[in-house]
């Protein structure tokens, strides 16, 4: 269970992260900067009074999770793009995460299968059912419709400072899985694909995260874990970094367990992949959006 309190931080994240992402999503349209778009909407989050829960996702067609911008990235929305925007936003640590997709080309199809998924998934939730049944639920609005729901990412539970933690919640039907109880917090976040269904990682890496706090006696790594203190253990950008030492720096930092990398996660080259995803707290008859 979740007091009052705590739920009416979760809402007020999922209402800031509803209306940024809704304003963010019109800014990506052919031709349009990249970098741009990426600043513009994590700023917005902080001109609304809230913080990153992590650096804004925004993954472009076989791309499923975990691009964002570079430091001086040139790169521009062009016809055909399918790009995800993946925006994660809390306040004092409770955390509101939400995606959507926006079709540059001609992929309604495409996007519909993510955005039925999860809505249908939403639909089933309530004390009792099963993870494995919402994910029944999403792989059969993808598979109706011709395509393949990505089976190696999931939706994942949320909690104070923390992205990722039990229950998680499959984009393909299994046997049994985590019972959903009331007061629990969790993402649901489909993904539809052209391609395999399955993704792998590519060496482009942006996102990191401090997972443990081991002495470091290079200075440029010192400098990293001191910069990113005030992230409290969540996910950070690269770019977010001082200077070009830092990136020296973030490899001996994973290496040492310090850091965590997030390699940008893609399906076969030349397929498009599409997103959804909300937030929610089961109640004991069903559940609150708090991302809509």
């Amino acid at each position: 269970m979740i007091d009052d309190e705590t739920l009416e931080k979760y809402r007020e994240a999922g209402t800031i992260a509803a209306k940024v992402i809704s304003e963010g999503k019109k800014g990506i349209r052919v031709g349009a900067s990249y970098l741009e778009v990426v600043e513009l909407i994590e700023g917005r989050v902080a001109e609304e009074g809230a913080g990153l829960a992590f650096p804004l996702n925004l993954s472009l067609n076989e791309d499923a999770a975990h691009d964002t911008a570079s430091a001086g990235d040139a790169r521009l929305f062009t016809r055909g793009d399918v790009a995800k925007l993946d925006l994660g936003v809390h306040i004092d640590g409770y955390i509101a995460d939400t995606a959507t997709t926006v079709d540059l080309g001609t992929n309604p199809s495409l996007v519909e299968a993510s955005y039925q998924a999860l809505e249908h998934a939403i639909g089933k939730v309530r004390p009792g059912v099963t993870a494995g049944e919402l994910g029944a639920a999403i792989q059969y609005e993808i598979e109706i419709r011709g395509f393949r729901p990505v089976a190696n990412l999931t939706g994942h539970g949320l909690d104070q400072y923390i992205i990722h933690k039990p229950p998680t919640i499959p984009n393909i039907g299994t046997a049994g899985g985590t019972v959903l109880e009331e007061g629990m917090v969790f993402a649901i976040e489909p993904f539809a694909s052209t391609g395999s269904g399955r993704v792998k990682e590519k060496t482009r890496k942006e996102i990191y995260q401090q997972i443990s706090n081991k002495p470091v006696r290079i200075p440029s790594g010192r400098a990293v874990m001191e910069c990113i203190t005030d992230r409290r253990g969540l996910p950070f950008a690269r770019r977010w970094l001082p200077n070009k030492k830092s990136d020296i720096a973030l490899p001996g930092l994973v290496r040492t367990h310090n850091l965590h990398v997030y390699p940008v996660l893609a399906d076969t080259a030349g397929s498009l992949v599409s997103q959804h995803e909300h937030t929610l707290v089961v109640t004991d008859t069903g559940c609150i959006v708090t991302t809509r």
